[in-house]
């Protein structure tokens, strides 16, 4: 207990928190603000765009109906389940049995953070990308789990070189998380490397958790596999889905996770503890959105698309280095003159008044980059990218 305090000390399990960079991000720019500038922030990845409106008029439907302001099902109401089933029939191919191989969540974050708490025990490890999204290691360490970080590298496409995980690391592995198309990288996986995923899990007992929420944000006509698309991927693995990006519908925390019914059913026995389900009228938003038209969710490619090439144009005008991504709505790039990535972020904050995001808030391999959000309208983008010239790099 802290000297004057009568609340005790934080529990170890967050003290092993790395210090949270974007905090440090945010008082900067509420500093910037302060002075009166004209902040342009590239650096939150969530959709500006508005969640199409038939999604907007079936939640109001939904709420009129007095039977969904109880509690839901845990498991989630079964024709959710079934529109998640029959979204990926159509889109992947992958047949799945709503009863028992797709769970609904409170959004992929919730699922993707509990995952650990249902198969890993002190001393157990999870294989979690680097750089990667923060709750893979930080929903790991809550479990009492050990993380052992797979560096992301440029030369290796930003996939993990499975064949460097040590064994003694892999024999106490439990879970590996994956994510493509991905954040930050904007990389994506090549179906040989699902399969190789797939026989590294099958040779060490380890479950796949793959993280696929981008895999709508998708440009040049390129479609991203789905990680069950892979022979035998069933038998070892999961996969995340989340509504938030390819629907703009962040704010409602309504997500699945399909594949193996084992390990589906190892998180929901965690849910049924420490949740109540999600909201039955969101459930029915998600139906009208997974089993609607889905011309909306093409246009925002377009925009997003639009917003992608304006980015590339600017950095590659300026002599930055940069590659196209082919998915997501990040551009992830070396930062120029061998900066470190605060440094360059701090820079464009105060000189520019641009906000990107340093490559080392998703670990230790992304220093060195910095990621751009496509979340705020070309027009102002284009206005970064001239500022941008006046930097003296």
């Amino acid at each position: 207990m802290t000297h004057g305090s009568r609340i005790p000390e934080l529990a170890e399990r967050l003290k092993r928190l790395p210090p949270y960079l974007f905090a440090e991000i945010d008082k900067k720019k509420r500093e910037a603000r302060a002075r009166g500038a004209d902040l342009i922030d590239m650096g939150i990845g969530d959709p500006d765009l508005p969640t199409p409106p038939h999604v907007v008029e079936a939640l109001k439907r939904g709420a009129e109906n007095p039977e969904h302001h109880r509690y839901p099902s845990y498991e989630g109401m079964i024709e959710f389940r079934t529109a998640a089933a029959e979204w990926y029939r159509r889109r992947f191919g992958v047949v799945l049995d709503p009863e028992t191989e797709v769970l609904a969540l409170v959004g992929s974050k919730e699922g993707t953070a509990h995952m650990p708490l249902a198969f890993v025990n002190p001393g157990d490890v999870v294989l979690v990308p680097d750089p990667g999204y923060p709750v893979y290691a930080a929903g790991t360490w809550f479990a009492g789990g050990e993380v052992h970080f797979m560096p992301l590298l440029r030369q290796n496409g930003f996939m993990p070189d499975l064949g460097a995980v040590p064994g003694d690391v892999a024999r106490r592995a439990k879970l590996m998380y994956l994510n493509y198309p991905n954040n930050p990288t904007a990389a994506t996986a090549t179906r040989e490397f699902f399969a190789r995923a797939v026989d590294f899990a099958r040779a060490h007992g380890i479950i796949v958790c793959h993280d696929a929420m981008y895999s709508e944000l998708r440009f040049d006509d390129y479609r991203p596999p789905s990680f069950l698309e892979t022979p035998g991927a069933r038998e070892v693995g999961v996969e995340f889905h989340s509504l938030s990006k390819t629907y703009s519908m962040t704010g409602w925390r309504v997500g699945f996770i399909v594949g193996n019914a084992e390990a589906v059913a190892g998180l929901g026995k965690v849910k049924t503890n420490v949740d109540s389900g999600v909201f039955q009228a969101i459930q029915e938003a998600a139906i009208a959105a997974l089993g609607g038209p889905q011309d909306v969710a093409e246009q925002y490619r377009r925009i997003y698309q639009e917003r992608r090439d304006v980015v590339v144009a600017g950095l590659r005008g300026l002599g930055w280095e940069v590659d196209v991504p082919r998915a997501a709505f990040f551009v992830w790039a070396p930062t120029p003159g061998g900066l470190d990535s605060r440094s360059f972020a701090a820079r464009l904050l105060e000189e520019a008044a641009c906000v990107v995001t340093p490559g080392v808030g998703f670990g230790p391999s992304g220093e060195g980059f910095y990621r751009i959000a496509l979340t705020i309208e070309a027009k102002r983008l284009a206005e970064a990218m001239e500022r941008l010239q006046r930097l003296k790099l």
